[in-house]
């Protein structure tokens, strides 16, 4: 793997960690499992992008596309809790809806940023090198998002939504609707999808409808190896595995492509497979684990 192909690893790990978070907070704080991440991360880079098209500040960007992944979030959660559609069902749903409101929002199904004013101009105006800004950017609002998670697990907000993913009959009887719980955790969770959508489409320059297109298995991936690597003692340590999780799977990923064995090499085309075999190795790794040390 070569150094630049290490600091393009780091950088995707960080900047995805975010929309890990969301996964993690549906699938398993909220045991909630829900697609329209797929969504809402094109739907936080169309927003982010068309408000810097229109000559917003790429920062205050991030404001309008964060809320519009909490919208997106919230119907599903609606759906699912007030018009009692099955929760895999409401968020493919709304997933499915959020493919021709992206298009509407950009009016085309890509739009560019080339010649845009991004978050990254600041660092480079400090001097940072370009290969420097993006990973410690991204690592900084991640770690941000990481810490006021797991705050807000600690909080008594936070400990209902908890209760509601772990118990909802006993949180329900001590009064707290699991209904809002529910509308308020996928909420959150891809408003952070949303805001990772934004990130990505200032790094990369552009935003396209069909970005999303694998976020879901990407984000089990991560959550799984970070549970993996990691360990489940608190949801603290969870919450930051599922960071370090996105950082190991796309280093992973990278040196996967990197690998050559003889003539044979895998090739971007190849990603899916990987994915998969990283995943496989990841949830069977603590049996054979546990047979090694027995």
């Amino acid at each position: 793997m070569s150094f630049y192909a290490f600091i393009g690893a780091l950088e995707q790990g960080f900047v995805f960690g975010l929309m890990v978070l969301g996964v993690y907070l549906t699938f398993r704080i909220l045991d909630f499992p829900d697609l329209t991440v797929d969504g809402s991360l094109p739907l936080g880079a169309a927003v982010s992008s068309v408000c810097i098209g229109a000559g917003m500040d790429p920062y205050l960007s991030l404001i309008p596309a964060t809320l519009a992944g909490f919208c997106a979030g919230a119907v599903t959660g609606l759906l699912n809790t007030r018009l009692k559609i099955l929760h895999l069902l409401s968020s493919i749903l709304t997933m499915i809806a959020l493919y021709s409101i992206n298009i509407r929002i950009m009016g085309r199904p890509n739009f560019t940023l080339l010649g845009k004013a991004t978050v990254l101009d600041p660092l480079a105006a400090l001097g940072m090198p370009s290969w420097m800004a993006a990973p410690a950017l991204f690592a900084a609002i991640t770690i941000l998002a990481a810490v006021t998670l797991i705050w807000f697990t600690r909080t008594e907000l936070g400990q209902a939504m908890l209760a509601t993913g772990d118990n909802p009959r006993m949180i329900t009887a001590l009064g707290v609707n699991t209904g809002n719980m529910i509308v308020l955790g996928v909420g959150l969770s891809n408003a952070m999808v949303a805001l990772c959508g934004a990130l990505v489409a200032q790094n990369q320059g552009s935003a396209d409808v069909n970005m999303g297109v694998g976020t879901i298995v990407a984000g089990l991936a991560s959550v799984i190896i970070g549970e993996t690597l990691f360990g489940q003692r608190s949801i603290s340590r969870m919450i930051m595995a599922a960071v370090f999780g996105s950082v190991a799977y796309r280093l992973a990923i990278a040196f996967a492509l990197s690998l050559k064995v003889g003539s044979f090499s895998f090739s971007p085309s190849d990603l899916n497979l990987i994915t998969a075999l990283i995943v496989v190795a990841a949830l069977i790794a603590p049996r054979l684990k546990s047979k090694v040390a027995a």
